[in-house]
């Protein structure tokens, strides 16, 4: 697997022009030929054809033909963009299916153009049979064919069923018929593959809507055999093991640089290694999409390496490769490789080396302190490990703030009320005059570099005003003071996107979100509030393949912020 990666290291994680084109041509192909097989199965053949076939084949197997070629046209069509993506699946279904195509066509009226487009086709892909590497998720696979067996054997059943209880509905070449158990098996088979249904009439009203709706049942239970089939890859289980869970946290701790960092190391990540095994990628996979969090962390020259490998480990499990909160230094790098990216926000950062709270700017911060600290308001900060019986006192403070709120926890980008999670962070907490605690936050140590930044921000509602401006002033002062060099507030969503006159249409699009959706939001107040302390605002981006895939990706944020399986992480001693 390392040779086949570092083989790759030059290309982009990508295949070749030729292959490419390959791909996208035989897809195209693929739906060509779907459209040829509907059309086919609608054409009567040729005379001159059909009367040669006569001698050797009756009439009900040359109509069969016309029926399944109807079929695998409908089929063929839907895999045409399953072969886009490079399933394997998709590739063997579309290979059985040419063959029997081919058998088809010359059934049902010796029809060698088709059959030769078939032949064409099916060549191609076995000269490409390589390519096709992105697999469906094996528990879907099974479940398909599970479901594709079942399909059948209902459908099978269901019409027979029918049938055999249906007495005096139907006729059979113009006479009424009671079916036996075994007329009614071979009824069902022929609504299939037989052209007049084998002289079968619906004699009431009934009778017709059971007669049709047999393909109905039959439509519907193999659509959802061959979605299952089809289904990208999905994690199970726990996102990733122990042991890379500990080797995860070995190059995090060597070439972490920012707090994104130690948000690598939540449970709700999975990680990928490079085939150097220098860098790390932190990620979640949701739907089609992979969403790292950050770039890859790791030796800057193998970065490269990291990002293109990857790409081809998201393409072999049908994902989009997606970075979140990129810096904009390694923008030129992800351009060089054919990504696309827009801008998602500001991080606001305060210089802890020149700050302080005098002049007139800073009057609001003053009178807050002096207010609240006459009140009994006094700033506690708590350096990791964190004891149990503060996270016991912190625990209601959090509670009361949810519900206030209406929300929940969320989490990928940032943190959330776990016990083990907080007790290897910096906590701050306000308490008031008798002791109790009225608001927190906890803080992340920057990696190799002398930086704190928010993450959690929570107060009680009896809270009195400015007590978020209080706890913000004094921590600023307080890591200040620890001879750190800088105060992260973390990310502004969407602040700063699409202000620029060059910004793009998808900025564009998010900045009338960010002026427009804010009752629902409060993004503008986040931002408004992070302003009062004049940081250095800094742009982050989001990296992606294609804008085709931007919806997809859009729900893969909302689940991966949401946490689907966060309740497991909120148990204690999880």
């Amino acid at each position: 697997m390392q040779q086949f990666f570092s083989s790759r290291k030059t290309i982009e994680g990508n295949v070749d022009r030729k292959t490419r084109f390959g791909i996208g041509s035989t897809a195209i192909l693929t739906a060509v030929m779907g459209g040829v097989n509907l059309i086919s199965a609608i054409a009567p053949s040729y005379p001159e054809r059909t009367a040669w076939l006569k001698h050797f084949l009756p009439f009900s197997v040359r109509a069969g033909g016309h029926l399944f070629a109807a079929l695998s046209g409908f089929i063929l069509l839907t895999l045409a963009a399953n072969l886009l993506r490079r399933k394997k699946v998709a590739w063997y279904l579309t290979v059985g299916l040419l063959i029997l195509s081919i058998l088809s066509h010359l059934i049902k009226g010796f029809d060698i153009e088709e059959s030769t487009l078939a032949m064409i086709l099916l060549i191609q892909l076995i000269v490409l049979r390589k390519v096709y590497t992105a697999k469906s998720d094996p528990p879907s696979i099974a479940q398909g064919i599970r479901a594709l067996v079942v399909a059948i054997l209902f459908t099978l059943a269901y019409g027979t069923i029918g049938f055999y209880w249906l007495d005096g509905y139907f006729k059979v070449s113009g006479q009424p018929i009671n079916f036996s158990f075994k007329q009614a098996i071979w009824q069902t088979l022929a609504m299939f593959f037989t052209a007049d249904n084998a002289g079968l009439e619906p004699s009431r009203r009934y009778g017709d809507f059971f007669a049709h709706s047999i393909y109905a049942v039959g439509l519907v239970t193999m659509t959802y055999a061959l979605l299952m089939l089809l289904r990208p890859v999905l994690l199970r289980g726990d996102p990733a093991t122990l042991f890379d869970r500990k080797k995860a946290r070995q190059i995090i701790d060597e070439y972490g640089q920012t707090s994104l960092a130690r948000l690598s190391l939540l449970p709700d990540k999975s990680y990928y290694f490079s085939p150097s095994g220098k860098s790390v990628i932190a990620y979640v996979a949701k739907g089609r999409a992979a969403i790292t969090l950050g770039d890859p962390i790791g030796h800057s020259d193998d970065r490269k390496e990291a990002i293109v490998s990857f790409r081809e480990f998201c393409h072999q499990n049908d994902w989009f490769p997606t970075f979140y909160e990129v810096l904009p230094e390694t923008l030129p790098l992800y351009q060089s490789l054919g990504y696309r990216w827009v801008q998602i926000g500001e991080e606001a950062i305060i210089d802890l080396r020149t700050f302080n709270l005098k002049g007139k700017a800073n009057q609001d911060f003053r009178t807050a302190i002096n207010k609240l600290s006459k009140a009994g308001y006094q700033l506690q900060v708590y350096a990791p490990p964190i004891d149990d019986r503060l996270i016991a006192r912190l625990k209601p403070v959090s509670d009361e703030w949810l519900k206030s709120k209406q929300g929940s926890e969320k989490q990928f980008s940032i943190g959330w009320f776990n016990p083990e999670y907080l007790k290897g962070c910096h906590i701050a907490v306000i308490e008031d005059g008798n002791g109790d605690a009225i608001a927190f936050s906890n803080l992340l140590s920057g990696y190799n570099r002398k930086e704190v930044t928010v993450d959690l921000m929570r107060h009680v509602d009896r809270a009195e005003k400015g007590t978020m401006d209080f706890l913000f002033a004094e921590m600023l002062k307080h890591f200040q003071q620890e001879g750190y060099d800088s105060f992260n507030f973390s990310l502004s969503p969407l602040a700063g996107v699409g202000e620029a006159a060059d910004a793009q249409r998808v900025e564009k699009g998010l900045h009338y979100f960010f002026e427009h959706l804010n009752q629902f939001y409060n993004f503008k107040g986040l931002h408004q509030f992070k302003e009062k302390f004049r940081p250095r605002w800094e742009p982050r981006y989001l990296v992606f393949p294609s804008r085709r895939v931007l919806p997809d990706i859009a729900v893969g944020l909302v689940r991966a912020d949401s946490g689907d399986r966060l309740l497991d992480y909120l148990k204690p001693g999880s």
